[in-house]
């Protein structure tokens, strides 16, 4: 049996070394938080003032007091700040500061970046070149790690691990290995500190979306911080990750020609996560290219497939979806890696994306534009009717043009749509954004293996399919079941409500000289009919002869008072 690799403080090639200190205190973390943030501040007035260079004598004269006040700010603050940020563009000062703020400023930044519905372009492509290379720790601070995670010497669970990270993302470090059983793996481990300081971070920051909040309420920026620390808390405990692995397996477990990793729970802790080393390439390697025609059809549809099941049959999806975590197995088969992010839909969210993806699969532009507003939430002053007359434009214009990709993709389409929606105020969870971004790396992973692949035509196959299942005399049997206990628990209180009530109206008829008296039936038929309408409206699978019931009992006993 081999020895594991030897520890190792030496610098490790293409890597910066991550120091070896305790993370900051509250208070320190606090003032460093608020250095970068005023210097941000001061910064964009100094990039402001660059930008309206010469237009002084054209602008009125209340902006000409503004701009004068901005340049008397930058002229005592510059001395102050640092030049080589302040000296940039406000979209690179604030990728520079989210960098030099640590991991959990560049994880918050990679989520912005995805906020193209709420955020200005140039800031959001400018977060896209957020380092994603960042420094590791010294490959035997990484041993000693597992080891005390996972409470086992190294040696007893691995015969091999490669000193040569795979990969250093803002949470977690990756090296390969083999287990003493010889099977190949990759180890994830949390880096130290990083919970420490994710969780003063999250103070921080909540503290930070409230002050934002009344600042720019139009960017939301309360609650897409809120979504941050929520995604973020979820990703630094790899058990997640390894529930998530085994959820995505369970739920293809018929999909064959679809891939995740297996999970080795005996070798993983809530810091420490080993798993199966899928060996393939990305969409982009050379070998892609001597694919045939067969295999580039089947890992299309197998990518189709995937993403429509995750997000409109299970309601679960892999939420970091890119090129980067796709692979393309021996088979061939589609496999996924990197499952720490992952989206949720609940069943009415999920069945409203459902409708909304098909009807645009399908051409309907009124239903999806009428399915993408329910989707939204109002925001104050918001204009659902004029959102909705404008995404019914945009998609008519795309029904009669080409959904060919080089032209106008349809995951381009729906970011549009929802891009109009900051326009109008309507507001789209975070799981949209997510959405999108799922389906543009299918889309762009297809057109690498397809060139001018038409996603609409591909995924109509898959959305028909699912809506089919949806309305299944099976499913719908199942979704009654589910509201059965509620249709028996009515029913049983049905007969101590009426008696209850015809008591209450005999006490009031009986009354003399009481000017209700003739209208016993008629309150009586309404409760009925009220008492339907709920029933017709109430949550779950209510029996059509119930409702039918009461409001016959309701109207029958109006015409008899009559």
């Amino acid at each position: 049996m081999a020895e594991p690799a030897a520890p190792s403080s030496e610098p490790i090639p293409g890597f910066e070394m991550m120091p070896d200190e305790p993370p900051q205190g509250l208070v320190r973390r606090l003032i460093t938080v608020l250095r970068h943030l005023v210097g941000l501040a001061f910064g964009s007035i100094a990039a402001g003032v660059r930008g309206q260079v010469g237009v002084e004598r054209s602008a009125r004269r209340s902006f000409r007091l503004v701009l004068l006040f901005a340049r008397v700010v930058t002229w005592f603050a510059w001395p102050f700040l640092d030049k080589e940020i302040a000296s940039r563009p406000f979209p690179v000062q604030l990728r520079r500061r989210l960098e030099i703020l640590g991991p959990t400023y560049i994880k918050l930044g990679q989520v912005l970046a995805l906020r193209q519905d709420i955020l200005p372009a140039a800031v959001t492509e400018e977060l896209k070149n957020l380092l994603d290379r960042l420094p590791v720790v010294p490959f035997d601070r990484y041993l000693k790690l597992i080891e005390d995670d996972v409470e086992r010497p190294i040696a007893s669970m691995y015969s091999w691990v490669d000193p040569i990270p795979t990969g250093s993302a803002s949470i977690a470090q990756i090296h390969r290995a083999t287990t003493l059983e010889n099977d190949h793996v990759i180890i994830k481990v949390v880096k130290p500190g990083i919970r420490e300081t994710l969780i003063r971070d999250a103070i921080l920051l909540r503290i930070l979306g409230a002050l934002l909040q009344i600042v720019l309420p139009q960017y939301r920026p309360r609650q897409m911080i809120r979504e941050f620390v929520e995604y973020t808390r979820r990703e630094v405990d790899l058990r997640r990750e390894a529930d998530n692995a085994e959820t995505f397996a369970a739920n293809f477990h018929d999909l064959p020609g679809v891939k995740f990793p297996r999970i080795y729970r005996q070798y993983s802790a809530g810091r420490v996560l080993c798993m199966e080393f899928l060996k393939g390439y990305k969409p982009s390697a050379p070998e892609a290219l001597e694919l045939t025609e067969v295999e580039r059809d089947e890992l299309v549809d197998y990518g189709a497939a995937s993403i429509i099941r995750m997000l409109f049959k299970d309601g679960f999806f892999h939420a970091d979806l890119h090129p980067g975590n796709l692979l393309i197995l021996p088979g061939p088969q589609l496999g996924f890696i990197d499952l720490g992010m992952v989206g949720r839909f609940d069943n009415n969210l999920r069945r409203t994306f459902l409708y909304y993806y098909y009807t645009l699969v399908m051409g309907d532009a009124e239903g999806a534009a009428r399915y993408l507003s329910a989707i939204a939430t109002p925001g104050p002053g918001a204009d659902p009717q004029g959102f909705r007359r404008e995404v019914t434009e945009i998609l008519q214009r795309w029904n009669r043009g080409s959904s060919n990709f080089r032209e106008f993709s349809l995951a381009q389409l729906i970011m549009r749509s929802v891009n109009l929606g900051a326009q109008h105020r309507m507001f789209f969870p975070v799981e949209m954004v997510l959405m999108v971004k799922a389906l543009v790396t299918f889309e762009g992973v297809g057109q690498i293996l397809k060139p001018g692949l038409d996603v609409a035509e591909v995924s109509r196959k898959h959305a028909n399919q699912i809506f089919k299942d949806q309305f299944s005399p099976k499913n719908l049997l199942k979704q009654f079941l589910r509201g059965a206990p509620e249709v028996l628990e009515a029913l049983a209180k049905a007969p101590n409500l009426i008696t209850e009530g015809l008591r209450m109206i005999e006490q009031a008829t009986q009354r003399p000289e009481n000017p209700l008296a003739g209208l016993r039936g008629t309150l009586f038929g309404g409760f009925c009919m009220v008492a339907g309408a709920v029933l017709a409206g109430a949550k779950g699978p209510w029996p059509a002869w119930l409702t039918l019931f009461v409001v016959g009992i309701g109207a029958a006993l109006h015409r008899t008072d009559r």
